[in-house]
Parts: structure tokens; C-alpha cells; sequence
């Protein structure tokens, strides 16, 4: 029981948006700590991550989804099919809209799209930070004139504002059940794929505007010390030309370092343990179309998405 008398309630929620909403920030916050990778750079999510957030009001399972975006590439494609499987999923859609920006074509498009999710549905304005008040009643009033959402909640994930309140909303929308996931979980992914996207943010952090769409990650091999103490990670940056390469490494080497150097610090800190990475750029033409390769990213970083 949750305060003595209420059963505890367990349940998914799909944060749903267009790029660069404020999906993993707000998600990462409720969690307490970074768990999905955050950058300024649209696309940034890929894959549909699981979050697990467990206290005394019972267990909520959170899909931290890619940005729904007109698909160019093979990649694309799967990228949104992930975001949209995840809202036909849930028990609760939140979806997410950046207050700062006009309304446009995505964005009735997702309207549209969240009017025929089965779950409870709920909307999300975010980034009242960087918006007059005055502007935020029109933006609710289009939104309410749809009728798709029960709860139309102002928010701003970078500063909190609002987040305890539309958090404890989501609460109350979850079935009642025991949790599904082992209550000392944070993620259902496993550590590569967390090792891989650690990688790529710095890789997002370090490379200018049009590298980020055109790299990926692969971990290539994964092994863990006799003690345990020491984890060893072979990985392969992916670049689709000669020239992203050589940016991508940088003058001797430097840029590669670099990215490797932080990467390592950061995944040292997410696993408790020392990590020894080495790091390579791989050319690997026109990737984002390789049906396989793509295939292969994805048996190496989705989590397992069944109880625990």
C-alpha cells in the first residue's frame, strides 16, 4: 500500500514529441540522475529507452522515445516507428511540446496521431522558461480545442517548474498492480547500450552540426576483468565518408582522444568501476540505409522490454 490505504500502481508512460522537445531531460530529472543522453542537437534519441521509476506510490516504467520527424533515411524510419510503437503501447501518453517554438505541421501531425492512442493521454508544455506568460494561454486553448488530452500541464524540464505536478498527474492515471521491474532498477538496457550512447554524446559534444546525423556507435567487444574491477570496451565510431572521418579524428589524432577521453570518465562514473576504452572511426558508407548493420545496432542496444 501507498499511504496505508491506496494500492500501489505500475504502469508505462510514452514521452512522445517532436526533436529536441525536452523528452530525456524531463525524464531524466524525474529518475534523479542522467540516464538518456542529452544534447542542443535534434535526433539525438534513437531507440525507445526504458526508464524505471520506483517509490512508495508503486513503479512507473517510462519510454524515452526519438523525436517524430519526416523520415529520410532507413534509420529515420526506425526511429519513428519506435516512438509511435511506444505511444500505442502505453498506458499513458505525455506528450511534449516545445512552447518556445510556432506550431507547425509535426506538431499537428502528432496531435492528430495522439488522438488515437488507447492509453490515457496528456500534454506537456515545455520550456515556459523562454516564453512570456501571455503566450502560454493561446498555445493551451489550440491544444484543449482538440479534445485529445484530460490534462493540459505548463512545464519547463531545464529549471522543474511544474514537473512534481504533472509527475504525480501521470501517477493517477497508472493501473493499480504490483511493480513489473526489480524495484533497484533504473533501466531495462543493457550497459552497452548505455557504453554506446555515452560514446555518442560525446561524439554529439565534440563534432560540428552536420557530423552528428551521419555517426553511430558499435560496440564491437565487451570484456570484464577476473574481479570485475576493470570493464574493456572495444567501439567503433561509423562515419559515412572519407572526410567525416579525418574530421572526426582530428589533427594527430587529437579529436578521437578526446571524445574517448570523456567517454571513458563518464561511463566510469555511470558503471562504479574502471573502464579502458579504445575507441576507432570506421567508414562505413551510407550506413544509415544498411538494413543489416542497422539490425545489428539494434540487437546490441535494445533492452529487454519483459518484466524483470
Amino acid at each position: 500500500m501507498t499511504d496505508g490505504s491506496s494500492p500501489p500502481r505500475c504502469g508505462s508512460v510514452a514521452l512522445i514529441g517532436r526533436p529536441n522537445a525536452g523528452k530525456s531531460t524531463l525524464m531524466n530529472r524525474w529518475l534523479g540522475q542522467k540516464l538518456a543522453i542529452v544534447s542542443d542537437k535534434p535526433q539525438t534519441t534513437r531507440h525507445r529507452l526504458v526508464g524505471l521509476l520506483t517509490e512508495e506510490r508503486g513503479q512507473m516504467i517510462f519510454f524515452d522515445t526519438p523525436g517524430v520527424h519526416k523520415p529520410l533515411h532507413h534509420l529515420n524510419r526506425q526511429m519513428v516507428r519506435h516512438a509511435i510503437e511506444a505511444l500505442d503501447a502505453a498506458d499513458v501518453v505525455c506528450l511534449l511540446v516545445d512552447a518556445s517554438t510556432p506550431f507547425g505541421g509535426g506538431d499537428a501531425y502528432l496531435l492528430e496521431r495522439a488522438g488515437r492512442a488507447p492509453g490515457a493521454r496528456v500534454l506537456a508544455l515545455n520550456k515556459i522558461d523562454r516564453v512570456a506568460k501571455p503566450r502560454l494561454l493561446p498555445l493551451m486553448a489550440r491544444y484543449g480545442a482538440a479534445g485529445t488530452f484530460e490534462e493540459i500541464v505548463p512545464i519547463s524540464a531545464a529549471t522543474g517548474e511544474g514537473c512534481d505536478e504533472l509527475l504525480a498527474l501521470l501517477w493517477r492515471r497508472l493501473p493499480e498492480g504490483p511493480p513489473r521491474f526489480d524495484p533497484e532498477l533504473l533501466t531495462t538496457q543493457p550497459e552497452r547500450y548505455h557504453a554506446a550512447e555515452r560514446i555518442r554524446e560525446q561524439v554529439l559534444a565534440q563534432t560540428r552540426d552536420e557530423l552528428p546525423f551521419t555517426t553511430a556507435v558499435q560496440i564491437e567487444r565487451w570484456e570484464e576483468g577476473g574481479d570485475s574491477a576493470q570493464t574493456v570496451i572495444f567501439a567503433s565510431i561509423l562515419v559515412e565518408s572519407p572526410g567525416q572521418k579525418k574530421i572526426l579524428i582530428g589533427k594527430g589524432g587529437e579529436r578521437v582522444r578526446e571524445i574517448g577521453t570523456r567517454a571513458r570518465l563518464d561511463l566510469q562514473e555511470f558503471l562504479g568501476r574502471r573502464v579502458h576504452l579504445e575507441l576507432h572511426v570506421r567508414h562505413a558508407p551510407r550506413w544509415r540505409e544498411d538494413a543489416r548493420l542497422l539490425a545489428l545496432l539494434e540487437r546490441d542496444l535494445e533492452g529487454d522490454l519483459g518484466s524483470g
